[in-house]
């Protein structure tokens, strides 16, 4: 009888922890943003002081960079992202970037194409050679399949692309801003205005008029 009791209590505890295991797995996670500023992820709602969002809860709609990521996969993104710097005409950097787009890893593109992005690129890397990448702190000079995949198995990226259908991967920016030129000053009305010429003085009389009858000249 005994061991009847003890298989029906082993057996609601094995029902009971199903249970709370399902929970746990359909359990929201909250993106919360600090007082600091500093992000983190909880499965706990966040504090009267922290500004936060529920993410992770079913599928989502409309946006297609971070936020539209899987949780575990924005989690390595955000741990170790990556940086692709390339240039045009660079067929190793073609190499990398496809090695990228196809393994789904979500990654930002640098463009280094004016003198001030190769002395940038110099000041990082210490050299202006491309491509250049780096995952986390990890810094790789020249494309390797094998040294690439190697390093991004380290820092914990799937094997296969996990980006979700609305995923929109950012577009190229070059390694140095532009700065926008300054609209150019609107002329000076006065100065733009052509010069009056000055108006000739009246014709000095030639000859006898009823004012002047002897015609002097003064």
């Amino acid at each position: 009888m005994s061991i009847i009791r003890n298989a029906a209590v082993l057996a609601t505890t094995c029902a009971t922890a199903a249970l709370l295991s399902t929970a746990a797995l359909a359990q929201q996670v909250y993106r919360i943003v600090g007082p600091d500023g500093k992000v983190t992820f909880s499965d706990r709602a966040p504090a009267a002081n922290a500004e936060g969002t529920a993410v992770g809860a079913g599928p989502r709609s409309g946006g297609g960079g971070a936020e539209a990521l899987p949780y575990a996969l924005r989690q390595v993104a955000t741990r170790f992202p990556v940086t692709l710097y390339t240039s045009s005409d660079c067929v190793p950097c073609n190499s990398a970037r496809n090695l990228l787009i196809n393994r789904g890893i979500p990654f930002t593109e640098r463009t280094v194409s004016t003198n001030e992005d190769i002395d940038a690129l110099k000041r990082m890397s210490g050299e202006s050679s491309l491509p250049f990448g780096t995952i986390g702190a990890q810094q790789l000079r020249g494309f390797s399949d094998t040294e690439w995949t190697q390093y991004l198995d380290a820092a914990g990226y799937p094997k296969q692309s996990q980006l979700p259908p609305n995923y929109r991967r950012p577009a190229a920016a070059p390694l140095v801003a532009v700065p926008a030129q300054p609209a150019a000053p609107a002329a000076d009305k006065a100065s733009a205005a052509p010069a009056r010429r000055p108006s000739a003085p009246p014709a000095a009389p030639t000859g006898p008029s009823p004012s002047n009858p002897a015609g002097i000249i003064f």
